[in-house]
């Protein structure tokens, strides 16, 4: 199975900033063969699509939420997926997760954007 951890979650206060990093691991997975992407949940809401990249890197797709705001890029080289998060609103608020396919997901990183 692949693993994947997040981290860079924390609290920040409206307006800020954070960068989150989805790291992957798994013998024989090749990373560079997939698409990532990065999901979140809010107490009580589904989860939410917030970003996707392709294996290349070459195309990336937002919710229209964190567009404009959100920027996901992916270093193939350190299998690391990241999310760097601009000018953040309290209804960022969320655990943010990675994911592979249908069926690889990490643990989750909280995000919490409060004053």
């Amino acid at each position: 199975q692949v693993q994947l951890v997040e981290s860079g979650g924390g609290l920040v206060q409206p307006g800020g900033s954070l960068r989150l990093s989805c790291a992957a691991s798994a013998s024989g997975f090749i990373f560079s063969n997939y698409n990532m992407r990065w999901y979140r949940q809010a107490p009580g809401k589904e989860r939410e699509l917030v970003a996707t990249i392709t294996n290349t890197g070459d195309i990336t797709n937002y919710a229209d939420s964190v567009k404009g705001r959100f920027t996901i890029s992916r270093d193939n080289a350190k299998s690391t997926v990241y999310l760097q998060m601009n000018s953040l609103k309290p209804e960022d608020t969320a655990v943010y997760y990675c994911n592979i396919r249908e069926f690889y997901w990490g643990q989750g990183t909280q995000v919490t954007v409060s004053s």
